[in-house]
């Protein structure tokens, strides 16, 4: 078979090729070309040759097969008929060297077809997968290699409709694996045939699917696709079809504009994405295709509409973003991308004679519209373009921008569109819906309606939530008291059981002793006179009452006469308290917001209805009526109505009795839970974490490995030690290595017990309360319980003196704080064992590890493992990021290592490009022309000769935007 070369010669025959897209409305044809020092290896033909005519006849037949160009053809048949009988023989031979069943299309498009009907991957063995895909690249071989009759027999056969509905119809695996690319090797290699090409041009949805494969995220399937994208947009009538099949994936991909996924594939930097060069350079060398091809070639507004697009999308930061990898054939694409923007905007600015025009300035561009439109005909229709635009909707809300966004697609049309009404681009009207903008307009009063009746429920809405929130707080509130109460009752009745034996046994003692105690008082009494006294007869007579009420050691005051001026008008408020005092006490007031009626009753009923939050009670506290309070209250008390609300309200709590002992007591009873709740946690810490100290097998484990550790490094000075301080384990990570200061004994430590002892990494699984227990003081603590002993001491005081005197009507200070004390007593006694027990515990913990019980508290031993477990966690973390780091080195080595194995095989691959040594067809060639960014290379030199005249003429300008610096 004669070999297929590029056709031209000298250094820019490998471009020729390229540039009849653009010169010609043919379809571009695979290229032959016969070198003139070819020479066919010597062979004897195995059958004798067969008349002229008879071998003109097959050797016509072979030459259709090769699909040569009308050129290469009459060079074929002008060779003698010896070259032609050996070409035909060594083709028969290889034809039939390669007869089997793989030969046929029909076996691939069965086996493509059983392949789409087994959609999942899920199901499929390691093995079945690498057979399919094996298959795949079996029949991409096929139609690169086999004679134009079996592309012609596969198309025929409709085997691209096989390929394209197998990738419809793919799963998720699927696409991500490596059958997904070798598909689109398939179809790639379709079009290195011009039959083959044509047909997949021709098919209504191939570009369409093609382009829905951009949607993995398998990079070699991207790349692959984009390649095939960038190159149909060189080939005539392949850049409209590009730009449908883009419209067509942003349907597909749900993308908020066009173009969007590949500018954040482009931008992403994160990852697998951080150094993949390779799909970045295929994403910029096909929106250089984009730009460049199609309309673009000739339209400067069609090249800077779509390039806007592209800005829109903040694909400039991005470039220059990309500098940073430094690849060249990536720059290239970069450079031509920023030249040929360069070139535009030149060219835009000659338009309205100025040296640049900043597109980002809204008010440049309007003074230039402006210009160009004053005292035309349309300046009148301008003005009222402006004048209703003034009149479109503003807001930042709501649908606005689907006006504008309407607007907009409206003057893209006109400006797109040609003389016949053609538009270059894919109408921008097409796919947008107008009727949805229209009944938005309609709707505007419905919404603007809903949204004012949505306020007024929100508003109603937000005081029921505040209803809601106060009675939940009496809920709970209630709700926690009687689980407490519950928890003590449950405590009492064990406790009343275990001490019901002990009260039986001391009961029949005291009846012993009151029976001896009763003879010897009546022997004592015997022959007096009080043996025939009796004092019960007396209380039968007296009345009890008027006693107590005459001698009672507290009198209870008696009202005062009311003034006869109470209804006369008030003239002036009265306040006799400090002034400051008296505004600080109207704040507290306000806040609370009850009346003193309201606050009296609150505090007689010890707040059953919650009225009262505890920081409102505390700082009801510092406004107790003092002494001198009182008396100056007390000479104005016929002033009361005229008296100021301040005055009013100590003047109505000095008349509760024992009003500050009462709020104490209130204040106490509300913290107590609170304070309860913070003190169990402490204590519970303290003993899981000594619990967990004496019992973990891990950490003895690891003391064990430390303690042998420093007996070898100690070896010869400080050796053989028993045992060692635990405030040691810290200086464990002080301790650097001196071949890498950056790796301590810590590190190294972590090291071994990884290889060595893997289980005893679990340690910190086993400490897990140590961190809890090394924040707790052993001496706040104890002074918390004794502020709560205190304190219901005092309650217990106020209540036994609230028993003794009589009740007024709604005082329930006595109901609620027994009930209260009941509860708070049995609460603070398991409070109080579960402290002793910790203390027991801890005090075991530290004689473990042989330090002084005496001396060290939790705070300070738990904080000597706490620390070392950060420091250790640290340390594993900073072993974990060098083992990444040293993994990453070597991955990078050996990814250059291949690198310069490519580069190597491309200098070679060039070097026999340039001796006319390189096998391949047209669409390959065009594919790797765009890649590397040779394509472009005619108009980068042509806008660097037009950069260099244009800086020599404008020496002495400016630009508002200077152009961008090239890496050229």
């Amino acid at each position: 078979m004669a070999p297929r070369k590029r056709g031209g010669g000298g250094s820019r025959g490998g471009l020729s090729f390229v540039f009849c897209c653009f010169n010609s409305n043919d379809h571009p044809e695979i290229t032959y070309k016969l070198r003139e020092d070819f020479a066919l290896q010597s062979m004897e033909p195995a059958l004798p040759m067969p008349g002229y005519d008879e071998l003109d006849n097959m050797f016509s037949e072979l030459v259709d097969e090769l699909d040569l160009t009308e050129k290469h053809r009459e060079a074929m048949f002008a060779l003698p008929a010896e070259k032609k009988w050996q070409i035909y023989c060594s083709k028969k031979k290889e034809q039939e060297e390669n007869k089997g069943a793989t030969s046929w299309p029909e076996y691939y498009i069965d086996q493509l077809n059983a392949m789409a009907a087994r959609k999942t991957l899920l199901a499929l063995e390691k093995e079945d997968e690498e057979e399919r895909n094996k298959t795949i690249e079996s029949l991409k071989t096929a139609l690169r290699t086999q004679p134009m009759r079996f592309v012609t027999r596969f198309i025929d056969l409709d085997g691209l409709t096989c390929i394209l509905n197998f990738l419809k119809s793919m799963d998720y695996d699927t696409t991500e694996s490596q059958i997904h690319t070798s598909l689109i090797g398939c179809i790639k290699a379709l079009m290195n045939n011009s039959q083959g090409r044509a047909h997949v041009l021709a098919h209504s949805e191939s570009i369409n699917i093609i382009a829905q494969s951009l949607a993995t995220e398998n990079i070699k399937t991207k790349v692959a696709v984009l390649e095939i994208m960038g190159a149909v947009c060189l080939v005539p009538g392949g850049h409209r079809k590009i730009l449908e099949a883009m419209l067509h994936y942003q349907r597909f991909a749900c993308e908020r504009t066009r173009f969007q996924t590949l500018i954040n594939e482009l931008d992403r930097s994160t990852g697998r994405y951080r150094d993949e060069v390779n799909l970045k350079t295929a994403i910029m060398s096909f929106i250089n295709a984009v730009l460049s091809q199609g309309a673009g070639e000739t339209s400067l507004e069609f090249r800077i509409h779509l390039r806007y697009e592209f800005l829109m999308l903040g694909i400039q930061p991005v470039i220059d973003k990309l500098r940073s990898h430094e690849n060249s054939t990536l720059d290239r694409h970069l450079d031509y991308f920023e030249m040929l923007r360069n070139e535009d905007e030149l060219a835009l600015s000659k338009r309205f004679e100025s040296v640049h025009i900043d597109t980002k300035s809204a008010t440049q561009v309007f003074d230039l519209i402006r210009k160009k439109m004053n005292l035309t005909d349309a300046y009148p229709h301008f003005m009222s373009v402006l004048h209703h635009c003034l009149l479109m909707p503003h807001k930042r809300s709501g649908n606005t921008v689907q006006y504008w966004l309407l607007l907009d697609r409206i003057v893209q049309q006109m400006v797109l569109q040609n003389d016949k009404g053609h538009d270059p681009d894919i109408a921008p009207l097409e796919n947008f819906n107008v009727k949805n903008v229209v009944k938005m307009l309609v709707n505007e009063n419905e919404v603007k309606q809903w949204k004012e009746q949505a306020e007024k429920m929100r508003k109603e809405h937000h005081e029921l939530q505040q209803r809601f929130e106060k009675k939940e707080r009496e809920c709970d509130a209630k709700t926690q008291e009687k689980e407490e109460m519950m928890q003590t009752l449950n405590k009492m009745k064990e406790k009343l059981e275990k001490e019901s034996n002990e009260h039986k046994n001391v009961k029949q003692q005291v009846a012993e002793l009151t029976a001896r105690l009763h003879e010897l008082n009546t022997n004592k009494l015997e022959g007096t006179v009080w043996m025939d006294v009796d004092d019960g007869r007396v209380f039968k007579i007296l009345d009890l009452k008027d006693i107590e009420k005459t001698f009672s050691a507290y009198q209870r005051q008696q009202k005062e006469a009311e003034d006869d001026t109470l209804g006369s008008k008030k003239i002036k408020e009265l306040s006799v308290i400090d002034g400051r005092r008296a505004q600080n006490c109207n704040i507290l007031l306000s806040r609370l917001k009850l009346s003193n009626e309201e606050i009296k009753r609150a505090i007689l009923t010890m707040d059953e209805h919650e009225d009262l939050p505890k920081d409102m009670l505390e700082q009801l506290l510092k406004f107790v009526p003092e002494k001198s309070d009182v008396d100056l209250l007390e000479e104005h008390k016929h002033e009361l109505d005229r008296m100021a609300k301040p005055d009013r309200f100590l003047y109505e709590m000095s008349r509760i009795n024992h009003y500050q002992q009462r709020l104490q007591s209130l204040y106490f009873k509300k913290k107590f839970a609170e304070r309860i709740a913070e003190i169990k946690p402490k204590i519970e810490a303290l003993t899981k974490a000594s619990k967990e100290i004496l019992h973990s097998k891990n950490l003895k484990q690891l003391l064990e490995v430390v303690l042998a550790f420093g007996n070898y490094m100690n070896k010869g000075q400080r050796g053989n030690a028993y045992g060692f301080k635990v405030s040691s384990l810290n200086k464990i990570a002080d301790t650097k290595s001196s071949i890498d200061k950056n790796i301590t004994l810590l590190h190294y430590l972590i090291t071994i017990l990884e290889k060595k002892y893997p289980k005893v990494l679990k340690f910190q699984d086993d400490l897990q309360s140590v961190s809890e227990a090394a924040k707790v003081n052993m001496t706040e603590l104890e002074k918390d319980i004794g502020n709560l002993r205190s304190g219901l001491k005092s309650v217990e005081s106020e209540l036994d003196f609230q028993k003794k005197r009589p009740q007024e009507l709604g005082d329930k200070f006595v109901s609620v704080v027994s009930q209260f004390i009941a509860v708070a007593s049995f609460s603070f006694s398991d409070v109080e064992d579960s402290l002793a027990e910790a203390k027991e515990l801890f005090l075991r913990a530290v004689k473990h590890f042989g330090e002084d019980a005496g001396k060290m508290q939790p705070d300070e031993f738990f904080g000597i493992f706490d620390q070392f477990l950060q420091s250790f966690t640290e340390a594993q973390q900073e072993n974990e990021n060098i083992r990444k780091r040293k993994e990453e080195e070597e991955r990078r080595a050996k990814m250059e290592a291949q690198l310069k194995e490519q580069r190597e095989k491309e200098r070679k691959a060039r070097k026999a490009k340039a001796n006319g040594e390189e096998d391949g067809g047209e669409f390959d060639d065009l594919v790797s022309a765009l890649r590397s960014g040779e394509v472009f290379d005619k108009d980068l030199s042509k806008m660097k000769r037009n950069r260099k005249r244009i800086n020599v003429l404008n020496t002495d300008s400016s630009r508002e935007r200077p152009v961008t610096k090239l890496n050229i």
